[in-house]
């Protein structure tokens, strides 16, 4: 579901001033008016998030630059480190 923001028309509440965000179905109708103080408001045009893709997001160099400890699976049960911090080996199976 995206999230669509929206601005009052008037002055509007301490929530609604600055503009406010809904998440709604695509099919749902615009909001008229602000949840908080019922002034009227509409829904306003905002950049969307880009998401990149997930192997760019699982590369090595993205997980280390981010603090993350990888395994990969060595065998039955068993994790062999091969990037950060944490135990050399898991074993699932103890």
């Amino acid at each position: 579901m995206p999230l669509y923001e929206y601005k009052p028309d008037a002055k509007g509440c301490k929530y609604c001033a600055e503009g406010f965000e809904v998440l709604q179905s695509v099919n749902d109708p615009p909001v008229a008016k602000c949840p908080e103080c019922g002034a009227a408001c509409h829904r306003v045009f905002s950049s969307f998030a880009a998401i990149k893709s997930t192997r760019d997001m699982l590369s090595t160099k993205n997980l280390a630059r981010h603090g993350f400890t990888q395994y990969k699976k060595a065998g039955d049960g068993h994790y062999e480190k091969t990037l950060g911090d944490g135990p050399d080996l898991i074993n699932r199976n103890s």
